[in-house]
């Protein structure tokens, strides 16, 4: 079975571009590149990964697809393309021809509007993805859940990915209403979740796996392991946990599931809603 880490990171560091790794991510402030990546894969016995942007750049984008075509580990790029722009369509249209890109991905969370995700533009771009096999990684906090699922509920037919659980106030232990948010999203069977980003939402320096738990419980009950997707979120997860550490954590965790169950989360999963290629893994 193909071990899949769903979401990761490579960049090249600019203070200007990664203005916001600062407190507990300052250690992050240098370049992470493909030697890297697989010293960390390895250490953790993973076969395989989803590179997802971490700059809105067409530039990153090529760069991510340019990287996974000449590194066996990388299976696919999520990455980033001006979806709300009169441009999209051209842009679309070549990115498409590159077979590593699985799916775009724009940084919600970081918008001054709060129902930027409602945006007429916005939603006629991703209208565009609609039967064109590709996923849209859905990255927000915990408070744009309730627009979130309006925003999914105008794309029935797109596939979507939560990131990082919607990235509930775990370092507040408030579960609410992130629990019944996530609930309400997980009812539409066109969104998956990625297991990822949990002890950067905690303190990264002083989280406990205990504090983790009441998350995990609640997006095992929310999505079912048939829609679940174990990343790293590597190597902003390096804050607080290192690469294995965290894949150790989560298979501690699922040890008590099927093998059903522990397989689709660390790999089917991924294969199936980012549609990677057999000769890929």
């Amino acid at each position: 079975m193909t071990t899949i880490d769903a979401h990761h990171h490579l960049w090249r560091f600019t203070p200007e571009e990664f203005g916001w790794l600062e407190g507990p991510l300052a250690p992050l402030r240098r370049d992470f590149d493909t030697a890297d990546l697989t010293s960390a894969m390895n250490a953790a016995n993973i076969d395989g990964a989803i590179a997802v942007q971490a700059r809105q750049t067409l530039e990153e984008t090529h760069w991510l697809l340019e990287t996974a075509a000449t590194t066996p580990e990388i299976k696919g790029v999520v990455g980033w393309a001006p979806i709300a722009s009169p441009s999209f369509p051209a842009h679309l249209d070549t990115l498409r021809e590159n077979p590593y890109l699985k799916g775009l991905r724009h940084v919600i969370q970081a918008e001054p509007d709060p129902d930027f995700i409602l945006g007429e533009a916005f939603n006629a771009g991703i209208d565009l993805l609609e039967n064109t096999g590709l996923v849209y990684d859905i990255l927000i906090f915990e408070r744009h859940l309730p627009q979130t699922i309006r925003f999914v509920d105008r794309h029935p037919n797109q596939p979507f990915v939560l990131d990082h659980i919607a990235k509930p106030r775990i370092a507040e232990g408030a579960l609410e209403p992130w629990a019944t948010q996530l609930r309400e999203l997980a009812r539409r069977p066109n969104v998956f979740c990625k297991i990822s980003g949990l002890v950067t939402e905690a303190d990264p320096l002083h989280w406990t796996s205990g504090q983790l738990t009441p998350y995990l419980d609640t997006v095992v009950e929310a999505f079912t392991p048939s829609r679940l997707l174990a990343g790293s979120d590597w190597p902003v997860c390096l804050a607080g946990v290192e690469y294995a550490a965290w894949f150790d954590l989560l298979r501690k965790f699922f040890a008590t599931f099927t093998s059903t169950e522990r397989n689709a989360v660390f790999g089917l999963n991924a294969r199936e809603i980012y549609r990677l290629a057999p000769q890929l893994l």
